[in-house]
């Protein structure tokens, strides 16, 4: 592996300096297909696990690398659950869990 596929991408900010975008139980869509990069288990690497309209649920919210924040995202309708970023997420309905 090469030096230079160590580094981050410039383009990308430290997201932990600021709160996170979506929060616990907001509904999100995807922006963009998801694949499997092999971090899922007992799916082909290159799989497609959500296609680019899917909607589900933030479950959770960690962090990798101490600068991004990983949103765990329930895709009801698939049956699964991915971690995902902001710039891979649109908020569908921010109030859908509030009390009526």
């Amino acid at each position: 592996m090469s030096a230079r596929s160590w580094n981050r991408d410039p383009k990308d900010s430290v997201e932990l300096a600021g709160p996170p975008v979506f929060e616990e139980g907001q509904k999100v869509r995807s922006l963009r297909d998801v694949r499997n990069d092999g971090t899922y288990p007992g799916r082909p690497v290159g799989d497609i696990m959500i296609n680019v309209g899917d909607v589900g649920y933030v479950k959770s919210i960690g962090t990798y690398l101490q600068m991004y924040y990983i949103y765990a995202v329930d895709f009801y309708e698939r049956r699964i659950i991915l971690g995902m970023r902001a710039k891979e997420m649109e908020l569908v309905d921010g109030r859908c869990n509030d009390p009526q």
